[in-house]
Formats: C-alpha cells, sequence, structure tokens
C-alpha cells in the first residue's frame, strides 16, 4: 500500500466507479478502496438473504419467495435513457462489453387519479385519453414544434428565442392546459418540480427530444433500458475498466482515514496502520462526513408482487411517475417495477420501488398514493435515507466528495453530478460526441 497515486477513490458507488473508470483511462494511476466487503456501496444490488438482513435483521426469508440467488435487489434503482448521457460514458469507456441491457416495457404517468402510458410523439398525443379533442390538436402542434425544433437553424425556432423565453410562456403560446403541461413537465422532460417553468424553455425542449429520440431507438414502449441482473453490474463493470487500465482495487479495508497536511490539503488515506499517499481523493459523503451538509431525506418503499404494476398493459418493467401538483406535494413520487424478464427476481415474481424526496417521518403514510397504486404485496419494507452534498472548496483541499443519490428512477441527475466532478479533478469537459449504435449489440 505505501506508494503513491494520482487519485484514491473511496467506496465503490456507481458515481465513484464510474470516475475512477475514467481517470484510469486517462492514465492516472488510481487505487480504489472500499470499507465494505462488496461492490456497489448505497447502489448495491442485495439478494433476499441479504434484503431480509438489512431491513428485518434476521437471514430467513419466508421459502415461498424461492430461491435467494435469484434476486439482484437494486437499493437506488433507476432506469437508463436510451439516448441518455450514461449510455454515452459506458460507449465513450468502452464499458458496454461488459454488461447486456435490455429495453423498459413501460413508461406511465399518474394524472387525476388514474395511470396512463406517456404520449411522447404527435401521433401519440392524438391518441390519448390524458386530454380532450381539442387539447389534443394543441399537444399536437407543440410536439410537432419540439421534434421540428433545431438550435441552429432559426427557421425552426418560429421567431423565439428559447434561451431567454420561459417555458411556461412557450407552453403558453400553444395554448396548452395545466393538466397537459405537468405531464409534459414530469414525465417527458423529467422535471423533479416546477421551478422549470420560469426558467429559459431550451432545457425542456431538449429534454423532451432526448426523451422521443431514446424511444425511437429501441422502437419499444419506453425510452429506458435496464441491465440484466440489475444496476449491481455497473459499477463491477466499471472496476474492470479501471484495472485494465491498471488501477487498484482493495474492497474491505476498515476506516479508510483521510490524511491532511498542515495546510489542510490532502496527503493520503491510512487503513489497517498502513497510508498510501495521493494528490486527490474522491469519494462518497461517508467517508468525509465533516465536508458535506444534509439537505433532505429519501423516502422509499420496497415491495416484492406476484404481478405487474395493474394498468400498465402488464409490463415487465415500468416507470410510472406521479407529479407532485397531482399529490398536493413539493415533488414528485416515483414508481419502479422490474422483474424476471432483467434477471431480477424469479419467474412469477416483480420488484416495485416507491420513492420520493421525503417532506414527514413517516415513510409509510407518505407513500400511499404509490403504494396504493401497485395493488396486493408479497412483502414490503420501508425505509428512509439522508442526502448529502459537499460544502468543502475542492480548490483548497484536494478532495472531490460526490452528491448523495436522489429519490428519481433514472439517471439522468447522477450523471451530470459524476460529468461535473470529472471536470474539476481533471480540468477537462469530457468529450461524449459518441457513436449511439455502438451499444446496441448487447442490448438486443
Amino acid at each position: 500500500m505505501d506508494e503513491e497515486y494520482d487519485v484514491i477513490v473511496l467506496g465503490t458507488g456507481l458515481k465513484e466507479c464510474i470516475l475512477s473508470g475514467l481517470l484510469s483511462v486517462d492514465g492516472l494511476k488510481v487505487l480504489h478502496m472500499d470499507r465494505n466487503d462488496y461492490y456497489g456501496g448505497e447502489s448495491t444490488s442485495l439478494n433476499l438473504i441479504q434484503l431480509w438482513k438489512k431491513f428485518r435483521g434476521d437471514n430467513k426469508p419466508p421459502p415461498h419467495l424461492g430461491s435467494s440467488k435469484d434476486y439482484n435487489i437494486d437499493m437506488n434503482p433507476k432506469f437508463i435513457m436510451a439516448n441518455g448521457m450514461l449510455v454515452r460514458v459506458l460507449i465513450h469507456t468502452d464499458v458496454t462489453k461488459y454488461l447486456y441491457f435490455k429495453a423498459v416495457d413501460g413508461s406511465h404517468v399518474f394524472n387525476k387519479g388514474k395511470v396512463h402510458k406517456v404520449p411522447s410523439n404527435d401521433m401519440e398525443a392524438l391518441k390519448s385519453p390524458l386530454m380532450g379533442i381539442f387539447e389534443k390538436r394543441r399537444a399536437r402542434k407543440f410536439f410537432i414544434y419540439v421534434q421540428d425544433y433545431n438550435e441552429s437553424d432559426p427557421k425552426t425556432h418560429d421567431g423565439m428565442d428559447l434561451t431567454r423565453v420561459t417555458t411556461k410562456e412557450l407552453i403558453a403560446k400553444f395554448g396548452l392546459d395545466d393538466n397537459t403541461v405537468d405531464f409534459i413537465g414530469h414525465a417527458l422532460a423529467l422535471h423533479r418540480d416546477d421551478r422549470y417553468l420560469s426558467e429559459p424553455a431550451l432545457d425542456t425542449v431538449k429534454r423532451m427530444k432526448l426523451y422521443a429520440e431514446s424511444l425511437a431507438r429501441f422502437q419499444g414502449g419506453s425510452p429506458y433500458i435496464y441491465p440484466l441482473y440489475g444496476l449491481g453490474e455497473l459499477p463491477q463493470a466499471f472496476a474492470r475498466l479501471s484495472a485494465v487500465y491498471g488501477g487498484t482495487y482493495m474492497l474491505n479495508k476498515p476506516e479508510c482515514k483521510v490524511e491532511f497536511d498542515d495546510g489542510g490539503k490532502v496527503v493520503g488515506v491510512t487503513s489497517e496502520g498502513e497510508t498510501a499517499k495521493c494528490k486527490k481523493v474522491v469519494c462518497d459523503p461517508s467517508y468525509l462526513p465533516g465536508k458535506v451538509r444534509k439537505v433532505g431525506k429519501v423516502a422509499r418503499a420496497i415491495a416484492i408482487m406476484s404481478h405487474p404494476i395493474p394498468n400498465t398493459n402488464d409490463s415487465q418493467s415500468v416507470q410510472v411517475i406521479l407529479p407532485q401538483k397531482q399529490l398536493g406535494r413539493k415533488s414528485d413520487m416515483y414508481l419502479f417495477c422490474c422483474s424476471y424478464s432483467h434477471n431480477v427476481c424469479p419467474k412469477g415474481k416483480f420488484i416495485a420501488f416507491v420513492s420520493t424526496e421525503a417532506e414527514t417521518d413517516q415513510p409509510a403514510i407518505e407513500l400511499k398514493p404509490g403504494i396504493d397504486l401497485l395493488g396486493p404485496v408479497d412483502e414490503i419494507f420501508f425505509d428512509m435515507y439522508d442526502r448529502y452534498e459537499p460544502v468543502n472548496e475542492p480548490g483548497l483541499d484536494n478532495c472531490f466528495i460526490s452528491t448523495s443519490y436522489d429519490a428519481t428512477t433514472h439517471f439522468e441527475s447522477t450523471v451530470v453530478d459524476v460529468l461535473n466532478m470529472y471536470t474539476l479533478i481533471t480540468g477537462k469537459v469530457l468529450d461524449l460526441s459518441v457513436d449511439l449504435s455502438a451499444a446496441s449489440a448487447a442490448e438486443e
């Protein structure tokens, strides 16, 4: 251990693993350590016995649920946008060769007490029961505007500068009602609250385009993909990548104490009496609790069921977004469901998650609107965890700390944090202009 490294990464959560992979590919000498004896940190996957240990305190799940090892239950389940940034990072690093993806069946939204498929283009808007006949025509015009919009071609802008026009103003031009705005903003553009309405419309238009392009890519029922055997495969794939480029991995290293010089700059990490020297440390909030602050908490429920979520067209995998306004809340609620089709549980079983940014200390009551949509459940677990963000000045201490995972059931916000950290650490912007078709072979 007594060597010098460019970067020591602490924790094998997804964010840390992506960064250690990217930095190794860049030719930096990386040591990656974790106090746990498993990969994944907060974003690990558990089998049934591990799940029982974590939430019930014993290791005896009921036999009717089937074999423990047939379960890969993600602690932070998130779907991956097919044309989104995470896929670009996967292709950029060639990690796709270690992973197999499969399209997700359904993308739905909760509106006026019912679950509906999210219409994503002008043709689907005309068929959707979410809107009346006149609203459908207005929505169709808006969808066509978004589909045809090209940032570098002013002819498609209809005289509007979307870097200055707010989303609210753009939507007013098409006369859409609040209900339509709600599903467009939250289920298509994937905004987490309603602040976007007073922000420049360009971001929302780009997000809608990403959704439509991702949907078109696999001709499936949703724009999302998900790895076979769950997300626990992702950190391990990036760990392999890092190892190929000379990175060193050590699991089960107790304490991992970060050492500083008199000026407060990081100089190394000590574990079991040995210190590895380094210039920079990358870690999750749990390794440097004195340099982060609590910014919120996530409430979630994990359910094991014997049927798909009702009203989702019998989807074997699905996301349902419950916009805040529909529930009278400050932030959205998310439903995630996955099954045997992605090898995360035995045939005939389904794993469902309900998550939201907590506004109370009672997850069972707070998550009820989402849980009510699940139908009968075999088992359900409730959990809350705190969300942290860094408050240190990386320029002064050379510590680069990731933000805790949020309640969303898709990956876009996670990757933004990773790319920002990459730029802070290296001073470079990661070039993500990749050939997206390079990932399609494995996904079939």
